[in-house]
Protein backbone atom coordinates (compact mmCIF):
# COMPACT_ATOMS: atom_id res chain seq x y z
CA UNK A 1 0.00 0.00 0.00
CA UNK A 2 0.81 3.51 -0.97
CA UNK A 3 2.75 5.68 1.83
CA UNK A 4 3.13 9.08 2.37
CA UNK A 5 4.22 11.65 5.31
CA UNK A 6 2.45 13.86 6.20
CA UNK A 7 2.14 17.40 8.34
CA UNK A 8 0.93 16.91 11.57
CA UNK A 9 -0.92 20.30 11.49
CA UNK A 10 -2.93 18.35 8.12
CA UNK A 11 -4.05 15.58 10.23
CA UNK A 12 -7.28 16.21 12.54
CA UNK A 13 -9.20 13.38 14.68
CA UNK A 14 -11.24 12.31 12.08
CA UNK A 15 -9.60 13.48 8.38
CA UNK A 16 -5.93 13.67 6.77
CA UNK A 17 -5.43 16.69 3.99
CA UNK A 18 -2.71 16.07 1.70
CA UNK A 19 -1.13 18.86 -0.56
CA UNK A 20 2.19 19.55 -2.64
CA UNK A 21 3.77 17.19 -4.72
CA UNK A 22 1.91 14.24 -3.33
CA UNK A 23 -1.74 15.76 -4.84
CA UNK A 24 -0.21 14.84 -7.97
CA UNK A 25 1.72 11.70 -7.58
CA UNK A 26 -1.30 9.95 -5.76
CA UNK A 27 -3.50 11.30 -8.42
CA UNK A 28 -1.56 11.06 -11.57
CA UNK A 29 0.96 8.82 -11.32
CA UNK A 30 -0.68 5.95 -8.58
CA UNK A 31 -4.26 7.26 -10.24
CA UNK A 32 -6.02 6.41 -7.42
CA UNK A 33 -9.23 7.80 -6.58
CA UNK A 34 -12.31 8.32 -4.26
CA UNK A 35 -12.91 5.01 -1.97
CA UNK A 36 -8.74 3.56 -2.49
CA UNK A 37 -6.75 3.81 0.60
CA UNK A 38 -3.36 4.65 1.29
CA UNK A 39 -0.87 4.80 4.81
CA UNK A 40 -0.46 8.28 6.24
CA UNK A 41 2.59 8.64 8.59
CA UNK A 42 2.78 11.93 10.99
CA UNK A 43 6.79 11.24 10.82
CA UNK A 44 6.27 11.17 14.96
CA UNK A 45 6.27 7.39 15.26
CA UNK A 46 1.67 7.14 14.41
CA UNK A 47 0.21 5.48 11.14
CA UNK A 48 -2.75 6.08 9.78
CA UNK A 49 -5.29 4.01 7.20
CA UNK A 50 -6.61 6.64 5.55
CA UNK A 51 -9.49 6.53 2.62
CA UNK A 52 -9.64 9.10 0.35
CA UNK A 53 -13.08 11.20 -0.24
CA UNK A 54 -12.05 13.50 -2.39
CA UNK A 55 -9.70 14.91 -5.45
CA UNK A 56 -9.20 18.32 -6.40
CA UNK A 57 -5.85 20.02 -7.78
CA UNK A 58 -4.99 21.08 -5.43
CA UNK A 59 -5.68 18.79 -2.12
CA UNK A 60 -6.69 15.53 -1.35
CA UNK A 61 -8.96 14.72 1.77
CA UNK A 62 -9.02 11.48 3.07
CA UNK A 63 -11.07 10.30 6.14
CA UNK A 64 -9.37 8.36 8.56
CA UNK A 65 -10.33 4.82 9.53
CA UNK A 66 -7.62 3.56 11.87
CA UNK A 67 -4.51 5.04 13.77
CA UNK A 68 -1.98 3.03 14.85
CA UNK A 69 2.34 3.01 16.65
CA UNK A 70 4.69 2.27 14.17
CA UNK A 71 6.36 -0.73 14.45
CA UNK A 72 9.50 -0.23 12.55
CA UNK A 73 10.86 2.01 14.45
CA UNK A 74 13.87 0.56 16.53
CA UNK A 75 14.39 0.56 20.27
CA UNK A 76 17.14 2.52 20.62
CA UNK A 77 17.56 6.00 19.15
CA UNK A 78 21.50 6.15 17.38
CA UNK A 79 22.79 8.56 16.01
CA UNK A 80 25.32 8.86 13.58
CA UNK A 81 28.37 12.29 12.98
CA UNK A 82 29.56 11.69 10.01
CA UNK A 83 32.73 13.42 8.83
CA UNK A 84 31.93 15.19 5.75
CA UNK A 85 32.57 13.43 2.37
CA UNK A 86 32.83 14.64 -1.19
CA UNK A 87 29.60 15.62 -3.24
CA UNK A 88 27.24 13.11 -3.65
CA UNK A 89 28.48 10.22 -1.06
CA UNK A 90 26.65 11.99 1.72
CA UNK A 91 23.17 11.60 -0.01
CA UNK A 92 24.22 8.11 -0.16
CA UNK A 93 24.99 7.96 3.49
CA UNK A 94 22.03 9.61 4.32
CA UNK A 95 19.45 7.09 2.47
CA UNK A 96 21.12 3.56 3.55
CA UNK A 97 21.79 5.19 7.10
CA UNK A 98 17.77 6.01 7.04
CA UNK A 99 17.01 2.89 5.43
CA UNK A 100 18.56 0.85 8.36
CA UNK A 101 16.70 2.84 11.18
CA UNK A 102 18.97 5.75 12.37
CA UNK A 103 17.22 8.77 14.04
CA UNK A 104 19.54 11.57 13.77
CA UNK A 105 22.43 12.32 11.74
CA UNK A 106 24.87 15.53 12.01
CA UNK A 107 27.40 16.16 9.12
CA UNK A 108 30.93 16.93 11.05
CA UNK A 109 33.71 18.90 9.16
CA UNK A 110 36.89 17.54 10.45
CA UNK A 111 40.82 18.58 9.34
CA UNK A 112 40.50 15.99 6.52
CA UNK A 113 37.21 16.95 5.10
CA UNK A 114 37.46 17.46 1.33
CA UNK A 115 33.92 19.11 1.04
CA UNK A 116 32.13 22.08 3.43
CA UNK A 117 28.62 22.17 3.27
CA UNK A 118 26.40 25.42 2.52
CA UNK A 119 24.44 25.48 5.43
CA UNK A 120 20.94 25.95 4.86
CA UNK A 121 21.10 24.53 0.56
CA UNK A 122 22.32 21.41 1.35
CA UNK A 123 20.87 20.66 4.66
CA UNK A 124 17.48 21.10 2.91
CA UNK A 125 18.10 18.91 0.43
CA UNK A 126 19.68 16.15 2.73
CA UNK A 127 16.19 16.43 4.94
CA UNK A 128 14.27 15.63 1.90
CA UNK A 129 16.24 12.73 0.98
CA UNK A 130 15.82 11.35 4.46
CA UNK A 131 11.89 11.68 4.04
CA UNK A 132 12.28 9.56 0.84
CA UNK A 133 14.10 7.23 1.88
CA UNK A 134 12.13 6.94 4.85
CA UNK A 135 8.88 6.53 2.93
CA UNK A 136 10.47 3.95 0.97
CA UNK A 137 11.76 1.67 3.72
CA UNK A 138 8.53 1.76 5.56
CA UNK A 139 9.56 4.32 8.31
CA UNK A 140 7.54 5.70 10.85
CA UNK A 141 9.69 8.69 11.86
CA UNK A 142 11.51 11.03 9.54
CA UNK A 143 15.25 11.15 10.70
CA UNK A 144 16.72 14.48 11.55
CA UNK A 145 19.66 16.06 9.40
CA UNK A 146 21.09 18.67 11.13
CA UNK A 147 23.65 21.68 9.41
CA UNK A 148 26.88 20.47 9.95
CA UNK A 149 29.42 21.03 13.41
CA UNK A 150 32.63 20.75 14.18
CA UNK A 151 34.45 18.07 16.60
CA UNK A 152 34.11 20.19 19.85
CA UNK A 153 30.17 19.89 19.09
CA UNK A 154 30.44 16.56 18.51
CA UNK A 155 32.27 15.44 21.63
CA UNK A 156 29.14 17.35 23.36
CA UNK A 157 26.86 14.98 21.24
CA UNK A 158 28.29 11.50 21.99
CA UNK A 159 28.79 12.55 25.84
CA UNK A 160 24.78 13.07 25.67
CA UNK A 161 24.69 9.49 24.47
CA UNK A 162 24.55 6.12 26.63
CA UNK A 163 26.51 4.58 24.79
CA UNK A 164 29.56 6.56 22.12
CA UNK A 165 32.41 5.63 20.24
CA UNK A 166 34.65 6.52 17.67
CA UNK A 167 35.81 4.15 14.48
CA UNK A 168 39.26 4.31 13.55
CA UNK A 169 41.11 2.07 11.41
CA UNK A 170 44.13 2.01 13.35
CA UNK A 171 42.63 0.81 16.58
CA UNK A 172 43.87 -2.64 16.97
CA UNK A 173 41.83 -3.86 20.01
CA UNK A 174 38.76 -2.59 21.28
CA UNK A 175 35.69 -3.45 19.40
CA UNK A 176 32.33 -2.86 18.69
CA UNK A 177 30.80 -5.33 20.69
CA UNK A 178 32.98 -4.59 24.00
CA UNK A 179 31.33 -0.96 23.55
CA UNK A 180 27.67 -2.14 23.08
CA UNK A 181 28.31 -4.54 26.52
CA UNK A 182 29.24 -1.60 28.57
CA UNK A 183 26.18 -0.60 28.99
CA UNK A 184 22.99 -2.26 30.19
CA UNK A 185 19.53 -1.65 28.00
CA UNK A 186 20.92 1.73 26.46
CA UNK A 187 18.12 3.92 25.43
CA UNK A 188 20.76 6.24 23.03
CA UNK A 189 24.09 5.62 21.20
CA UNK A 190 25.91 8.09 19.15
CA UNK A 191 29.08 6.80 17.08
CA UNK A 192 31.45 9.29 15.00
CA UNK A 193 32.79 8.28 11.01
CA UNK A 194 35.61 10.03 9.85
CA UNK A 195 35.83 11.56 6.04
CA UNK A 196 37.83 9.69 3.23
CA UNK A 197 41.17 10.63 4.48
CA UNK A 198 40.55 9.12 8.02
CA UNK A 199 40.84 11.10 11.21
CA UNK A 200 43.94 13.36 12.22
CA UNK A 201 45.48 11.76 14.96
CA UNK A 202 45.67 14.89 17.24
CA UNK A 203 41.68 14.37 16.21
CA UNK A 204 41.33 10.88 18.15
CA UNK A 205 43.53 12.07 20.85
CA UNK A 206 41.20 15.18 21.85
CA UNK A 207 38.07 12.34 21.34
CA UNK A 208 40.38 9.80 24.02
CA UNK A 209 41.06 12.46 26.13
CA UNK A 210 37.09 13.68 26.50
CA UNK A 211 36.54 10.06 26.99
CA UNK A 212 34.69 8.69 23.90
CA UNK A 213 35.93 4.81 23.41
CA UNK A 214 38.04 4.51 20.34
CA UNK A 215 36.79 0.94 18.40
CA UNK A 216 37.99 -0.59 15.22
CA UNK A 217 35.64 -1.89 12.59
CA UNK A 218 38.28 -5.35 11.97
CA UNK A 219 41.31 -5.83 10.00
CA UNK A 220 39.08 -4.28 6.40
CA UNK A 221 39.58 -0.22 6.22
CA UNK A 222 35.97 0.69 4.96
CA UNK A 223 34.96 3.23 2.66
CA UNK A 224 33.52 6.37 4.69
CA UNK A 225 30.10 5.34 2.53
CA UNK A 226 30.41 2.03 3.97
CA UNK A 227 31.27 2.59 7.36
CA UNK A 228 28.04 4.02 9.07
CA UNK A 229 25.89 1.61 7.66
CA UNK A 230 28.23 -1.31 8.58
CA UNK A 231 28.00 0.46 12.03
CA UNK A 232 24.47 0.78 12.15
CA UNK A 233 23.58 -2.73 10.60
CA UNK A 234 26.10 -4.08 13.57
CA UNK A 235 24.15 -2.32 16.24
CA UNK A 236 20.65 -2.95 14.66
CA UNK A 237 21.85 -6.65 15.22
CA UNK A 238 23.08 -6.69 18.58
CA UNK A 239 20.18 -4.97 19.82
CA UNK A 240 17.73 -7.12 18.01
CA UNK A 241 15.85 -5.08 15.78
CA UNK A 242 17.03 -6.98 12.89
CA UNK A 243 16.01 -10.65 13.44
CA UNK A 244 16.68 -12.68 9.90
CA UNK A 245 19.24 -14.71 11.10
Amino acid sequence: MSRFFIPRENISENKIVIKGEDVIHISRVLRLKAGDFLTCCDGKGFDYLAEISNISKSEIVCNITKKEKSDTEPPVKITLIQGIPKASKMDYIIQKNTELGICKIYPCSLNRSISKTEKDKKTARWQRIAKEAAQQSGRGVIPEIYDAIDLKDAVGILKGADISFVAYECEENNTLKDVLLSCENPKTVAFLIGPEGGFDKSEIEFLENNGISVISLGKRILRTETAGEAVLAMIMYEIGDINCL
